[in-house]
């Protein structure tokens, strides 16, 4: 098993990406061989102003070491330092279909209504996304259900690949699809995702809150009157009480069911101060690591660059194979 993901590197991060990806992330070093990258090729798709997404990479990748993300076991590495993404997805946008890249639903969705104003990278990102893992051999990519759509373009650019030129060359990934539960919703409303980009910070656990405002976040957090019920069905119409739940569930490692027995009945009066408490504990000590790793940005540049090393000497075979298959020569 051999697993491929990456992140945009944005700043200020929250308790959305934590438990919606990076724990996952951490706990799947157990379970194989990982390469996980900082996507910076990716970000410059829309406007970026260099010196803050050089900032935004190395606080990502403080975020991530601070988490769990252990650069011995793991292969971590921002996209640029290894030019063998940028060369395969070339390569491969001989091989993608126009008709492919029309039906995918984010850039719609990120294009809006200035389609013909956006840059060519937002349109054909998703090739690039499929030679980040096609690269590696990929065996599994974990993601959320609505990148679904881009392991698919992957698996059909590598079949496609793969029966156009004889070859045998592209692993056809796995999507690994994380929980509804890893879904965190706003604390100001639970119709919407706890993003950076909500106006009120109330609306979010920033990773670099400290304790007492964490408390006041959860305590200030929108609820209704209600008791807990004892069942996850009874939340179905409750998203702002099924949100606290799944968060707590998160952090706590356990089944949002398990969450509602220990606690159905009590009102939020009672579980607000216990999620709180929970939260501050699981934070406090990744705050500590990230603030001591901040203050060595030096040693974050040699990990990653050791990384990136690791990196391109994985992803040398293929792509070399794919120059072959395509009857290029390198140098």
């Amino acid at each position: 098993m051999r697993v491929v993901s990456g992140i945009q590197p944005t700043g200020n991060l929250h308790l959305g990406n934590y438990l919606g990806a990076i724990t996952r992330w951490v706990k799947m070093q157990d379970e194989g061989e990982c390469l996980f990258f900082l996507a910076d090729l990716h970000a410059i798709t829309v406007h970026n102003e260099p010196a803050e997404l050089r900032a935004n990479v190395r606080e990502m990748a403080a975020v991530l070491i601070a988490s769990g993300i252990d650069p011995e076991r793991s292969v971590l590495f921002n996209q640029a330092r290894v030019p063998a993404h940028p060369e395969l997805a070339w390569l491969l946008n001989g091989t993608a279909r126009i008709g492919w890249l029309n039906r995918m639903t984010q850039f719609k969705e990120k294009s809006g209504k200035n389609r013909e104003g956006s840059s060519v990278g937002l349109y054909a990102y998703p090739v690039l996304q499929a030679a980040d893992v096609l690269l590696y051999q990929a065996t599994h990519v974990p993601i959320g259900e609505d990148q679904k759509q881009h392991i698919e373009l992957a698996r059909d650019i590598a079949a496609k690949f793969n029966s156009d030129f004889g070859v045998e060359l592209f692993t056809l990934p796995e999507p690994l699809i994380g929980a509804s539960a890893a879904r965190i919703m706003s604390l100001r409303d639970g119709a919407s995702k706890m993003s950076k980009s909500d106006p009120s910070d109330m609306s979010r656990i920033n990773l670099i809150d400290g304790d007492d405002l964490i408390v006041q976040k959860i305590r200030k957090a929108k609820t209704d009157p209600e008791p807990l019920p004892d069942s996850l069905d009874e939340l179905g119409a409750r998203p702002e009480a099924r949100n606290l739940v799944g968060i707590y569930a998160g952090l706590a490692e356990r089944e949002p069911a398990a969450v509602l027995q220990e606690f159905a009945g009590q009102g939020f009066g009672t579980f607000k101060p216990a999620l709180a408490e929970l939260a501050v504990e699981t934070l406090r000590p990744i705050r500590a690591r990230l603030e001591a790793l901040r203050s060595d940005p030096a040693e974050i540049d040699r990990l990653l660059a050791r990384g990136a090393a690791r990196a391109t000497a994985l992803a040398e075979p293929t792509l070399k194979a794919a120059y072959e298959a395509l009857g290029l020569s390198r140098g």
